[in-house]
């Protein structure tokens, strides 16, 4: 495979990307140069600083590997509560993969783990660092860039973070704390990936913490280009503290964090459970519908939601530098993850290496940092829902605007995977083992 050639496509994928944006823009003369470059830029460098540098690809090993320690802490507690049930595969006794007893218990550690490094301080320094590089650098409100640095650790919880400025924000602020909300993942989540991938996939725990990091500023230049900043924010150029209620001690910090963690189970649970169940109603539907004009026609039709999006997503996934033999199969798990969550699409992905489907690695590069947002239809759901509630008189405008983050949520992750695109080798270094 000619890696060149490919590298050039994912880098020629990033304008392209931008261009389908701006077709969407509802203020084409109003987008920042400034935030378009800055976005990429940003992008770039910390690439650059993860897969070139030295210091920079060791300190990402450090991070995999120390998530990987983490992720093996989670299933003692896991194996005490379920026994067999929670044994992975490849480890004596193991029952085989079970995403209910394996992989979603894991959210609960980590969403109790999160909430104690907020307590303690870590996560607030953390999130503020990230706050202070976009005010300067791409210049939008301290608002949102805070929130947008908190989506990159937390999920619908980091708009408790600007809660006291969702009153007042412009409408391209809101788009903002929507799109980044889907574009990322949260930290609570990312055992859950791990798990899902990692048989395939090593070295995947720094991978997803690099994608969804990368996946912020790529969420903002979304955000900015289909909703271009026209008004004047109140935090314009200011960098505003975490507005965020923390537990009084640190058992209670864990108690909170395991409590949201069992609630995020359940939903995840309950989503899965439910759109993969109505899809499947759909799909019964479509492929009646088919054969009846096929009948009728003497020509032999089959028709699923899952081929009518492998179709739209097609050429998106051949613009992130997907090599043409692995684009279907790609095309099919990042089309369904607009309907079925990422959950679903990286089970998928799993299960498609496993049998040998997928040709060439750089292709489950992409597809793993392309797949690493809750750009879906139930997370809109969730984001919109959960706006609402933090901001009753904004509804109107955060449900009209939800559609469209949900447009530069996709098109932010396809960047992503277009950067992992760019620096794939092929070659001995991190991005293949």
């Amino acid at each position: 495979m000619p890696v060149g050639i490919y590298n050039f496509v994912s880098m020629l994928g990033i304008l392209i990307f931008i261009g389908f944006l701006f077709l969407f823009s509802k203020n084409k003369r109003q987008i920042s140069l400034k935030v378009i470059i800055w976005g990429i830029l940003l992008q770039i460098a910390f690439a650059l600083f993860i897969f070139l540098i030295p210091v920079g690809t060791k300190f990402f090993l450090f991070l995999n590997d120390f998530a990987m320690k983490i992720i093996d802490s989670s299933f003692a507690g896991t194996q005490f509560v379920f026994g067999r049930l929670a044994i992975t595969p490849g480890k004596e006794g193991s029952l085989g993969f079970i995403l209910a007893f394996q992989a979603l218990p894991s959210i609960i550690f980590f969403a109790a783990l999160m909430e104690f490094l907020y307590y303690i301080g870590i996560m607030e320094k953390i999130i503020h660092i990230f706050a202070r590089v976009f005010v300067k650098v791409m210049g939008i409100s301290g608002a949102e860039a805070l929130c947008a640095s908190a989506q990159i650790f937390l999920g619908i919880e980091s708009n408790l973070t600007v809660r006291p400025y969702l009153k007042a924000m412009t409408k391209s602020e809101l788009m903002v704390v929507l799109t980044t909300g889907m574009a990322t993942i949260a930290s609570s989540v990312l055992g859950l990936y791990v798990i899902i991938l990692s048989d395939t996939f090593p070295r995947v725990a720094g991978h997803l913490i690099s994608a969804s990091i990368l996946l912020a500023p790529a969420a903002i230049l979304a955000s900015k280009v289909v909703i271009p900043e026209t008004e004047k924010p109140l935090t314009l150029g200011k960098v505003v503290k975490v507005e965020y209620a923390k537990a009084s001690n640190a058992i209670e910090a864990i108690i909170n964090g395991s409590l949201t963690g069992v609630k995020m189970v359940v939903s995840i649970g309950a989503l899965l459970i439910a759109f993969i169940g109505l899809i499947s109603l759909v799909d019964t539907g479509l492929l009646y519908l088919g054969k009846l004009t096929g009948s009728m026609l003497k020509t032999n039709i089959d028709i699923t939601l899952h081929t009518l999006l492998t179709y739209l997503f097609y050429p998106f996934t051949l613009a992130m530098g997907v090599p043409y033999e692995d684009a279907p199969a790609i095309a099919k798990i990042i089309g369904e993850r607009i309907i079925e969550t990422e959950v679903k699409s990286y089970q998928d992905l799993a299960l498609l290496v496993k049998e040998g489907k997928i040709m060439y690695q750089r292709s489950i590069v992409i597809a793993t940092y392309a797949l690493c947002g809750f750009a879906h239809i139930p997370s809109l759901a969730i984001f919109v829902g959960g706006t609402s509630s933090l901001v009753p008189e904004r509804t109107k405008d955060i449900s009209i605007l939800g559609l469209w983050a949900l447009l530069a949520s996709n098109v932010a992750c396809f960047i992503t995977g277009a950067v992992a695109g760019i620096f794939y080798s092929g070659g001995g270094g991190i991005l293949t083992k």
